[in-house]
């Protein structure tokens, strides 16, 4: 546990060493009170459903800019190998860098705490959807960092491990709108229902984010969050060896 925190200190700070840090708080932090405010002054109602519907978009393009760099700049400055071949083990140094990025996304969802408070202020909010929604945030924010994590470690230009990160993301989530798979089941039978109900995350966080903690759903994103993490630790040693 003290290597994986060696690591995850390290990565935490980098993240505060240049204006990417700021800059991501700051642009994440005004859209989504912007859009939610939007909705908040034409409903004028005290509840947090419109923000957490259009989070996972926000997510999906704002976390592959966080863990780009995570990899690629290892690969590009070489100071990767010289990573991999400390007396530490590398899933040590995935979980650290994981644990820093989570820990940084945890930091930016804190600062949209105000809503909720702003709601408590002017009605009587129901918080079993909003606690809910924000624990839902955390596991598909988990999610969609191992995404990164993992594609990041594919690359040596951060740009190129933006894109795929993003495109991973916007799959994951985009296959759970009817829209996306009734095209799919048209030109294969079944394969658009089978990525609906088995691949996509939107269902699980939907049910996340009404209050209903299931099980299931819960389930879903710490294994596939797992999954990635577990991609990424078997490209590093294929690498190393």
């Amino acid at each position: 546990m003290d290597k994986i925190m060696i690591v995850m200190r390290r990565e935490f700070n980098a993240y505060f060493n240049s204006a990417i840090a700021y800059i991501f708080v700051v642009v994440f932090l005004v859209l989504n009170s912007a859009f939610f405010m939007n909705t908040f002054f034409l409903t004028l109602t005290a509840d947090m459903r419109g923000f957490f519907g259009l989070i996972p978009i926000f997510l999906a393009f704002f976390i592959p800019a966080i863990t780009m760099r995570l990899w690629a700049e290892e690969r590009k400055l070489g100071t990767i190998e010289l990573l991999l071949t400390l007396p530490i083990e590398t899933y040590h140094i995935v979980i650290g860098k994981f644990l820093a990025s989570l820990a940084f996304l945890k930091i930016a969802i804190a600062g949209t705490l105000i809503i909720p408070i702003m709601l408590a202020k002017l009605g009587t909010p129901d918080w079993g959807p909003i606690i809910g929604g924000y624990f839902g945030t955390v596991l598909l924010g988990g999610f969609f960092l191992s995404i990164g994590l993992f594609v990041s470690g594919l690359f040596e230009d951060q740009i190129s491990a933006f894109i795929l990160s993003m495109i991973l993301c916007l799959f994951f989530l985009l296959v759970g709108y009817d829209f996306i798979i009734t095209p799919i089941d048209g030109w294969v039978n079944g394969l658009g229902t089978f990525l609906k109900q088995v691949i996509s995350m939107k269902s699980h966080f939907d049910g996340i984010e009404r209050g209903v903690l299931s099980l299931k759903d819960i389930f879903y994103f710490i294994t596939m969050t797992g999954l990635f993490l577990t991609f990424n630790i078997f490209s590093l040693e294929g690498r190393k060896y």
